[in-house]
């Protein structure tokens, strides 16, 4: 049995503003699909899938509450310093902090986060290439751990 893993979906209040966001990080817009109450925008990056499904409720007025179980997507960019300067220059947007390696280390690639204008964090890491650290089990994971 093969598995896909299609897209991803985020609710947002203003659609327009959602796709200028995720263009300038080079997404495409490439279908919509309308219900009575809500519809959805999908964009996805070239030469790669649907990736992201923005949903629309007609009417809403408020800000999602985000919760504190969602953390971010993650999102692989050439020129980071490059992307973050068209960020600022284009939309406003600003890192959450300087571009790091994260914890301090030289063999991981420099990543920044950003935020949509729904509040949704962005992972935006260096290089075309990444792979998944692999580091060994946690301290926590340790035999007799409650992990």
């Amino acid at each position: 049995m093969s598995h896909t893993l299609p897209h991803t979906c985020i609710r947002v209040l203003d659609a327009q503003r959602s796709v200028r966001f995720y263009e300038a990080l080079g997404f495409e817009v490439r279908g919509q699909l309308n219900f009575d109450s809500a519809y959805n925008v999908y964009l996805g990056l070239p030469g790669a899938g649907d990736q992201l499904e923005l949903t629309v409720n007609v009417g809403r007025a408020e800000p999602y509450d985000l919760g504190d179980g969602y953390n971010h997507i993650a999102l692989t960019v050439e020129d980071l310093d490059a992307t973050l300067a068209a960020l600022e220059a284009d939309l406003g947007v600003q890192p959450e902090k300087p571009a790091f390696r994260p914890g301090g280390r030289d063999d991981l690639p420099r990543i920044a986060f950003v935020q949509d204008p729904d509040g949704y964090r962005v992972e935006l890491i260096e290089g075309s290439d990444f792979r998944a650290p692999q580091d060994g089990p946690h301290p926590s994971q340790t035999a007799g751990s409650q992990a």
